[in-house]
């Protein structure tokens, strides 16, 4: 599993200029599920982005999470987090889960992140959507439950 999480001052996701989803301060992230996740790799993903300590305390360092501050989340399936561009022009996307394992680990992880008291938005899976964000910093983090970067 894989997310591009970035830490917002405000977000909000549409589908055909209609608004389906949108927070305030907190962390967009966007979701790729790869062929061999599972349930664990929702779990590791989930208590990483809850606990991921990248938004500034009182003194201004890197030390609250978006849990301790009551902020939010806005989730975003993209399975393009799985293309490869190594070989051509055309990124291959063989390594993506198939449309019914990657709803199901993504409902998981959306899930999984309001069980612990956040409040999510979420993305309309299997669709066009237009993403407005506005980045706080910006703060731009990968997290891959299978590797470390």
């Amino acid at each position: 599993m894989r997310a591009v999480v970035q830490r917002v001052s405000g977000a909000a996701v549409s589908v055909d200029g209609r608004q389906i989803g949108e927070i305030r301060s907190g962390l967009v992230v966007l979701l790729g599920v790869g062929l061999d996740d599972g349930p664990g790799d929702v779990r590791y993903m989930a208590e990483k982005i809850a606990n991921l300590r990248i938004f500034a305390d009182k003194s201004g360092k890197l030390n609250c999470s978006v849990t301790e501050l009551s902020y939010e989340v806005l989730a975003v399936s993209q399975f393009t987090l799985y293309g490869d561009c190594r070989h051509g022009r055309r990124p291959s996307f063989s390594m993506a889960a198939g449309p019914a394992q990657a709803r199901e680990l993504y409902d998981l992880f959306v899930d999984d992140l309001k069980a612990r008291g956040i409040r999510v938005a979420a993305g309309e899976f299997q669709t066009h959507m237009s993403v407005e964000i506005i980045n706080d910093g910006p703060v731009t983090i990968l997290i891959d439950s299978k590797k470390s970067f």
